[in-house]
């Protein structure tokens, strides 16, 4: 649906005119290298993608906020006065833990209604919950300046924050910061170069030279909090402890080098968190070797960190799976394909992969058929552009 559809549809469900409508979008993120890095305060290297959340939406005159969804058939009414209560539904929570943010960070909220169009199949690792978590902070946000009078640009590195404490605080995951981030602050034809822990970042062009970004997804949903993620945040922070005997002035897994931690990683007296230690300072080693080889254009050195990075996602830390190590295996099999690995939190979700141009047709083809044999239903897919953030749109 384009946005005059949308208009016409949020007028069909909310009656009136669409004088007062207003358009806020936020785009989903392909992660392409630095996987589970975010909560360990490393570098990382996500993209926007043209896929996201786009709301409609228009201010009421009490105290409701009242949700919709042009893909659900739920209808959700919050009470701005009762915000904390929210918690346990199924639809809305995510919406209710925005507003509950912004509330503690002083913003004055107005009751309104909310059309939801997501492009992003929820639950495949392409973060839908970060896109749905930034354009409701920037919706509300926008709204609470009006009421107080400014006119300043809203701060996209502030609604990122508030999207990630929302879903720490108010929905229970214990997330880092690039989903939201990648939201907020993506750009088109651009990689985000973010270290976790200070929030400076920097634009990495992506010029891939007769290669596209091909997202496969699994179609196995998965939950976040039913998964095993946080108990790999728990598993670094055990091996962070461990470390801390000998670096006792570090906060992060990201601080160590590889040589440091090769020099003492026996401190670490559980194998399981030393095999996430490891995953992790590797990873990030690997992120900034990306960096350069995108940096040269050099795409064949690009896909074989990819490549590198999802091994050590499948035998390191331990979060890929039946579906999407068939994933993985069979696009590594076509001949177009220079490097393929798990996105997102893993236990089920998408794979991205760099494929040439003219193979994209042939990977489908041969990933299809081989993922099918294996798992016994197709997957997904999507090409891809890196993609602008959050934004009102005027038109």
């Amino acid at each position: 649906m384009n946005i005059n559809q949308l208009k016409e549809e949020f007028i069909n469900r909310f009656g009136n005119s669409n004088e007062d409508i207003r358009v806020f979008a936020s785009p989903g993120r392909v992660n392409l290298i630095g996987e589970h890095i975010d909560y360990n305060g490393g570098n990382v290297l996500p993209a926007a993608i043209n896929m996201g959340t786009t709301i409609i939406a228009r201010k009421r005159h009490d105290r409701k906020i009242v949700l919709e969804a042009t893909d659900l058939n739920d209808h959700v009414e919050l009470s701005i006065d009762d915000i904390e209560s929210y918690k346990k539904i199924s639809w809305g929570n995510y919406q209710a833990g925005i507003i509950s943010e912004l509330i503690n960070d002083g913003e004055i909220i107005v009751g309104a209604d909310l059309l939801y169009h997501d492009t992003i199949p929820h639950g495949c690792g392409l973060s839908s919950s970060a896109a749905i978590e930034v354009a409701t902070a920037l919706v509300f946000t926008t709204f609470s300046q009006e009421e107080k009078g400014e006119t300043k640009d809203v701060d996209m590195v502030r609604m990122a924050l508030i999207g990630q404490r929302a879903e720490r605080n108010y929905i229970g995951v214990s997330c880092g910061i690039m989903d939201q981030f990648a939201s907020a602050m993506g750009k088109n034809d651009s990689a985000v170069l973010l270290n976790c822990s200070t929030l400076d970042y920097k634009y990495v062009p992506l010029n891939l030279k007769g290669y596209k970004i091909v997202i496969a997804n699994t179609n196995k949903k998965r939950s976040l909090i039913s998964s095993k993620y946080n108990e790999r945040c728990e598993e670094c922070a055990s091996a962070l402890k461990y470390l801390q005997e000998v670096f006792p002035t570090v906060k992060t897994l990201s601080e160590i080098s590889p040589e440091d931690f090769e020099k003492h990683k026996h401190v670490i007296k559980d194998d399981t968190c030393k095999k996430r230690a490891e995953h992790v300072i590797y990873e990030i080693l690997r992120v900034n070797k990306s960096v350069e080889a995108l940096n040269k254009g050099d795409v064949l050195e690009f896909g074989k960190l990819i490549n590198e990075s999802g091994d050590s996602l499948r035998y390191r830390y331990e979060v890929t799976g039946t579906e999407l190590d068939a994933l993985v295996d069979a696009a590594r099999k076509v001949n177009g394909c220079v490097g393929a690995r798990m996105t997102g939190a893993g236990f089920g979700g998408c794979t991205v992969n760099i494929v040439n141009s003219d193979s994209i047709d042939e990977f489908k083809e041969k990933v299809s058929l081989e993922y099918k044999e294996k798992i016994g239903y197709l997957p997904s897919f999507y090409i891809t552009d890196a993609s602008d953030g959050g934004r009102e749109i005027r038109r």
